[in-house]
């Protein structure tokens, strides 16, 4: 793992833009026992991928759970059971555990999920994520009236002020979602690791609520308390597996099964799955330092400022933790106090080469690109995923990507004209980034220089 010192005036970026049923006891949306109130470049984190194995035959036992599966499902996702069967990608074992795809649905379907969520649709939105993972979105649901007086007694401690109440829904009826990062890192679950992928969910939608992760901590730095030191500054909880290894207990936060049952019941199209909720929000509570609120779409924790979205060394922990990826973020724009791009860190066929060369190794890139308006000022920023490139008939690369938020559930396509100088960061296999930047050692004092960093900020803002 490797990091610099933070010298950048502004480095941290922030990754976010910013029919319905009668509620009955048995549809309630509330948790149980729930009361009512309620150039740069940043670490890399690396994990050991598994090797793959992948068939299209069944074995007796398989068939039998194939046949369980198929019949929970409708027409159309039987016609998806079979494709995911004949390309192989319901066989795919590469999950954490070697199970497969089909291990973990025939498990989704025949063992308890948690109150609210309904198997057979759970098992549908898996597989129709896995066979199109463009049609993850990052976007809310809106709260249907049958249950917003019930959401607002929670959010509000059941208070009868008319205006609190008032203030209160307008501010759900006008959020929008800055889990841009978090949708992009479960579009590379599902588009890259498709059995772990279908672990992760089988876990989130159990009763437990949680999935366990084991990490190599050599992976996460070559000093192993430097890894511990991590993974307690991101404060995920963890056992210790002899020496080298950690089990991480991975949660969505307490409030996610509120909006995932919404979205079970309630679902408009263009809108977040229960999967989706599930996912995004336990990778938003591993990146926020366990402070993040799906009701709210707000954030705690120590290391940003801002109440909503990620920023990138926080994208790069869970990136690496969740997708077994060897991940440095590169930052190759310079952006001063006033939000305002002063420079490069690298020039266009530098960022070219190394997005075309991790491409080549088979890797999406997540990237971090903004807008600016005509005085260089930030007004917007995002996170995409770049999976592909090709060749117009003029030399011109064009990049393959998905985008979370733009409501297309296929790739789209950016030229290299367009959006490499848009380009803040990326996050590269190490590798490459090590080649053509002068890596140091000790991701701690990347840390810790972070929050000098910002108290010196706040100790300027004061005078």
């Amino acid at each position: 793992m490797v990091s610099v010192q933070i010298n950048n005036v502004n480095p941290y970026f922030k990754t976010n833009f910013a029919g319905m049923k009668p509620q009955t006891a048995e549809n309630s949306v509330l948790p149980e026992n729930a009361q009512s109130g309620g150039g740069k470049v940043y670490p890399s984190f690396k994990s050991a991928s598994a090797a793959i194995s992948v068939r299209t035959m069944l074995t007796p036992e398989e068939n039998e759970k194939y046949r369980d599966v198929y019949a929970v499902l409708d027409k159309k996702s039987r016609k998806l059971l079979k494709m995911a069967l004949g390309s192989g990608l319901l066989l795919k074992n590469d999950a954490e555990d070697r199970s497969t795809v089909l291990d973990n649905m025939h498990k989704i379907i025949t063992t308890p999920r948690v109150k609210g969520l309904s198997a057979d649709k759970i098992a549908k939105n898996v597989l129709e994520t896995l066979v199109n993972p463009s049609i993850i979105t990052q976007r809310f649901g809106d709260i249907p009236q049958a249950v917003m007086p019930q959401i607002i007694n929670y959010m509000t401690g059941d208070s009868t002020d008319t205006r609190e109440r008032t203030l209160k829904e307008e501010e759900f009826n006008e959020m929008y979602s800055g889990c841009c990062v978090a949708a992009s890192v479960e579009f590379n679950m599902a588009h890259r690791h498709p059995a772990e992928f279908s672990r992760f969910v089988e876990g989130l939608t159990s009763p437990s609520m949680e999935v366990k992760k084991t990490i190599n901590l050599e992976r996460l730095s070559k000093n192993t308390l430097d890894a511990v030191w991590l993974l307690n500054a991101f404060e995920v909880p963890y056992e210790l597996k002899g020496i080298n290894q950690a089990v991480l207990t991975l949660k969505p936060d307490k409030e996610a099964i509120i909006r995932a049952r919404i979205q079970n019941n309630y679902r408009d199209p263009w809108e977040r799955s229960s999967v989706d909720v599930m996912m995004q929000s336990m990778l938003m509570q591993l990146g926020t330092e366990q402070t993040y609120s799906s009701l709210l779409d707000k954030r705690g924790g120590k290391f940003s400022r801002e109440d909503k979205g990620l920023i990138d060394f926080e994208k790069t922990f869970i990136e690496s933790v969740a997708e077994d990826k060897d991940t440095t973020s590169v930052v190759y724009q310079v952006v001063d106090e006033n939000q305002r791009v002063i420079g490069q860190e690298a020039d266009y066929q530098t960022i070219k080469s190394q997005i075309l060369e991790a491409l080549d190794m088979g890797k999406n890139i997540i990237i971090g690109y903004i807008i600016t308006d005509a005085a260089g000022v930030i007004e917007n920023a995002h996170e995409i995923t770049i999976t592909g490139a090709r060749k117009t008939s003029t030399g011109e690369t064009i990049f393959i990507c998905n985008d979370t938020d733009d409501d297309i559930p296929f790739p789209i396509e950016y030229s290299e004209t367009y959006l490499i100088p848009k380009i803040h960061h990326a996050g590269l296999p190490t590798p490459i980034a090590e080649k053509s930047l002068d890596l140091t050692e000790n991701w701690q004092i990347a840390m810790r220089d972070f929050e000098r960093y910002e108290k010196e900020k706040s100790q300027r803002e004061a005078a």
